[in-house]
């Protein structure tokens, strides 16, 4: 699997050429859904889902890497040189992708009724919608991947993640690792 995520990271790396800047976003595109899925499902662990995404949400994103507020290299390399309307263009195409789906097979009625109660416990179907599809600057993160919840959830827990507000790392932090996991399970199975 480290493989697998190194290989994507390598391709998206090796996709934007010193010119990339010069690049449309139509042109740019292709290299962004070979990692976060052509469908909109990411299919490449560590790489989140962006079908169904929100408009302004991304554009916040695209626009955090673009600027190194936030950094994941590939994507601070891709958001080089975009404009605010390459920005409002990408997130546009990517708000009418198609949602991601749950993972197929057994779901475990335990771990879900433990997630359920704590997404009620700290309100997580408020800013996320009852149907985690989110909502302006507020995620989708239903049907996302399972182990990019959980590291996103650790990353707001221990600050490795910054959000553009404080909000995420207030209600993660006393929630235990165990909690997480219970949590990344029920969001990334929610029908």
């Amino acid at each position: 699997m480290r493989d697998l995520i190194i290989c994507c990271l390598l391709l998206c790396a090796a996709a934007v050429p010193a010119g990339a800047q010069t690049q449309t976003v139509q042109q740019r595109l292709p290299v962004c859904l070979a990692c976060h899925g052509a469908d909109g499902q990411s299919q490449t662990a560590g790489v989140p889902s962006l079908g169904a995404q929100q408009s302004f949400y991304t554009t916040v994103q695209l626009l955090m890497f673009r600027e190194r507020m936030r950094v994941a290299e590939p994507m601070n390399e891709m958001a080089k040189g975009l404009s605010d309307d390459d920005l409002r263009s990408f997130a546009d195409i990517i708000a009418k992708l198609l949602a991601p789906q749950p993972p197929a097979g057994p779901v475990d009625d335990a771990r879900m009724a433990r997630a359920r109660a704590l997404v009620e416990q700290n309100r997580c179907n408020f800013c996320h919608t009852p149907t985690f599809a989110g909502q302006d600057n507020v995620p989708r993160i239903a049907d996302q991947r399972e182990e990019y919840l959980v590291k996103a959830l650790r990353g707001y827990k221990d600050n490795s993640r910054h959000g553009y507000d404080a909000t995420m790392a207030d209600v993660v932090a006393p929630i235990t690792d165990a909690q997480i996991l219970d949590l990344a399970y029920y969001i990334a199975r929610l029908k």
